[in-house]
């Protein structure tokens, strides 16, 4: 074993994981550093209260006097906890949070100082806009842009600091982060699903988008990890050959939480509780250290808010145990990568899950209608949705042993299904009352009923009906969860609105009755998207073939699939659901596509320095230690020199065309790259990286990972899958 990696394995080995001492329940500490209700009506007047409940609730604007108020309370409440800095926290197009420190510390002469936050400070700040990637909206030059409060997702306390989630947009008022067009689209579907709700139900006034992320991840040894360059710099292994031992056995999926894991576990759940994010489930999951980490729903913002802040914490965490955590959608070749399922409903503010089926006609009605129309809008945007998972690191999984396919489908399952068949049969126009009520009773009645015994799952399908959500397993696991929900809010938001003109001119024009316009509607949808739905197996070639039948997009590559994003259709659709401009869509657009050429630029340096600078010096020492040992083997044998030594020259050759392949494989891959980087037009230079230089990362892994197999352990430079899988 190499100084290296034994001094690696020592420490991780000799690491005592810190002990986590729970005195006291979830419930008493959840949200213990959060500015929430229960906390705002402890330090706001009255006035200063009702004011911010409107501006969650209703969007009414904050005046100045009340925000000068809710900044002095929110102020004195962080005090109390011993704060000394606040921030405006905000999620640029990075991919992370972002955040700028300021003390409440400010002099006022004569040597005197105080402690000083304004509603100016809270409602409105100037971060240096100008190294955000911004997607030419704005020149490097031109650093002005504001992060402006989001009263919705309250503020929280983290180490000494006050945090406060904003928006954050250009100088001139473009969107440049993922909040903003978050928060548009919830609006649009708000307003939307309501005018739906109210063929239902009059007293409907809003329906809440909620959202339940399931995080998977891994947790390495930090040692282990800080020894291995593709790690530390890409964030997952870009050679090593497969353990003998890996997930065959599905022994860790489920099983016994290791203790140290467990220990990193508790203290996470513990931050996370007091950070207001509930946290429920944590599980093993199918790959070796590998495992899940799930919340209870939450309104969409919040939840999105929740899992941009917990991947934060979870890093933090873990250099605390000695872990890294590795959240790369596919860190280790030959098992399971890490998905982030994003499971989504709409509620009503009666208490109403729209995706969930009542115990009458009429509310099974209403569920029908929110399903059939979440079912089309997929089926009508389904390159788009795949868009908003796209990058280069979901690449990876898509389509792999555990994960969906990058063909969009519906899985409803085999009932569902039957009851939608039932439905498009259903008599174009009136409906005499035979026909009511045997629609209503035994179609429309018995859906609780189906339901109950239907909640098996499909893992290859991408979007799943689960009971009484649906949830979208395509979304990668670094993923900030606000692209895809805020893609998925609006296709959703523009065929309800599409929904209510269609039945409102039916029941204007042909003298319909409402359910039976409702009823018309619904059927001329389920024969439309039919094509989306799909129960079968999503990993086989059949499908393939089918989807392409159906008219089906087949985006396997991120550039490919980003295409989707600037589309006339595309750009129209945010348009007109004011969630996007033309400006904020192309630049979005371009950031994505120069953030995968980017990655694939950065693991292609890094793959030909470990290849060149590690790997291929290792092999060349142990082979001539090869050489001196057939040298020893001639002086000593002499005549029977060749029949004795053969298996050692063998060797040597093998090792010779691993070394002289990778050495070929990696000039090549630079000289693909050069090329590349001269290439001024941003797609072909991303299609060069994803079809020209891409391609040699699995040749040249290939001969390293033969190395690794021939070369003598004690010498190999590069910790082994089995050291940083079962090292615990």
């Amino acid at each position: 074993m190499s100084t290296l990696r034994f001094h690696a394995v020592k420490e991780s080995l000799a690491f005592k994981p810190v002990s986590i001492n729970e005195t006291e329940r979830r419930s008493e500490i959840f949200g213990r550093n959060v500015f929430n209700e229960n906390t705002m009506r402890q330090y706001l007047t009255k006035d200063a209260f009702v004011g911010v409940m409107n501006a969650i609730q209703y969007g009414k604007k904050i005046d100045r006097s009340i925000a000068d108020q809710v900044a002095s309370s929110m102020k004195d409440w962080a005090l109390s906890k011993g704060v000394t800095h606040y921030t405006h926290w905000f999620q640029p197009l990075t991919g992370a949070t972002a955040e700028k420190h300021d003390a409440f510390f400010e002099t006022i002469g004569g040597g005197m100082a105080i402690e000083k936050f304004g509603g100016s400070q809270l409602v409105q700040q100037e971060p240096d806009a100008s190294s955000f990637p911004s997607g030419g909206i704005r020149n490097t030059f031109e650093a002005r842009g504001y992060t402006a409060w989001d009263p919705t997702s309250p503020a929280f306390i983290y180490g000494t600091t006050l945090c406060i989630p904003t928006i954050f947009v250009a100088y001139t008022g473009e969107a440049l982060d993922y909040k903003t067009p978050l928060l548009r689209a919830l609006n649009e579907v708000d307003n939307a699903a309501t005018d739906v709700c109210k063929y239902f139900d009059k007293n409907v006034k809003k329906v809440t988008s909620s959202l339940g992320w399931e995080q998977e991840y891994f947790l390495i040894d930090k040692m282990l990890a800080a020894s291995r360059p593709d790690i530390t710099l890409t964030g997952r292994t870009l050679l090593g050959h497969s353990s003998a031992k890996g997930q065959q056995l599905d022994d860790h999926y489920f099983g016994s939480i290791p203790n140290r894991a467990l220990n990193f576990m508790r203290e996470l759940e513990t931050e996370c509780m007091l950070l207001g994010i509930p946290v429920k489930t944590r599980h093993n999951e199918v790959a070796p250290n590998q495992f899940e980490l799930a919340p209870i729903f939450e309104e969409a913002n919040l939840a999105v808010d929740h899992n941009s802040l917990l991947m934060d914490i979870m890093g933090r965490v873990a250099s605390r145990h000695n872990f890294k955590v590795l959240l790369h959608e596919k860190p280790f070749a030959g098992i399971n990568g890490s998905g982030k399922h994003n499971n989504w409903s709409l509620s009503t503010d009666t208490g109403v899950n729209l995706l969930s089926p009542g115990k009458t006609p009429m509310s099974n009605l209403q569920f029908l209608t929110f399903f059939i129309n979440t079912i089309k809008g997929v089926h009508e945007h389904e390159a788009l949705l795949r868009a908003a998972i796209a990058s280069a690191s979901n690449d990876h999984r898509l389509g792999a042993n555990e994960a969906p396919p990058a063909i969009m489908s519906v899985f409803i399952g085999e009932q569902l299904t039957k009851v939608l068949e039932e439905l498009e049969g259903v008599t174009k126009g009136k409906l005499s009352p035979e026909e009511k009520t045997e629609l209503k009773l035994n179609v429309v009645g018995k859906i609780p009923d189906v339901l109950l015994d239907n909640t098996d799952r499909n893992r290859t399908s991408p979007f799943a009906f689960t009971g009484n959500k649906f949830e979208f397993r395509a979304v990668g696991s670094t993923a900030n969860c606000g692209n895809p929900m805020t893609v998925l809010n609006t296709i959703v938001a523009k065929q309800l609105k599409d929904f209510k003109i269609e039945v409102d001119k039916l029941i204007a024009s042909k003298g319909l009755k409402k359910d039976e316009a409702i009823f018309n509607v619904l059927r001329e949808y389920i024969k439309s998207c039919r094509n989306i739905l799909f129960e079968g197996n999503g990993y086989g070639i059949e499908w393939e073939k089918e989807a392409k039948k159906r008219g089906l997009s087949n985006n396997r590559t991120t550039p490919e699939a980003l295409k989707a994003r600037v589309s006339k259709e595309t750009i129209a659709l945010f348009e007109e659901m004011n969630v996007m401009s033309k400006i904020e869509t192309e630049a979005r657009y371009e950031i994505e596509i120069e953030a995968y050429i980017m990655h694939i630029q950065i693991e292609s340096r890094v793959l030909g320095d470990i290849a060149r600078n590690h790997i291929v010096p290792t092999a060349v020492k142990y082979q001539n230690i090869l050489i001196e040992n057939v040298k020893g083997l001639k002086e000593i044998f002499d005549k029977k020199f060749t029949t004795v030594s053969n298996e050692q020259i063998n060797l040597i050759e093998e090792i010779s065309g691993h070394i002289e392949a990778i050495n070929v494989k990696v000039t090549n891959m630079i000289d693909e790259r050069r090329k590349a980087n001269s290439i001024e037009d941003i797609e072909k230079k991303a299609d060069v990286y994803c079809n020209k230089v891409k391609p040699f990362f699995e040749e040249i892994r290939y001969h390293c990972d033969k190395l690794e197999l021939l070369v003598d352990d004690e010498i190999w430079p590069l910790t082994k899958y089995r050291e940083l899988l079962f090292t615990r």
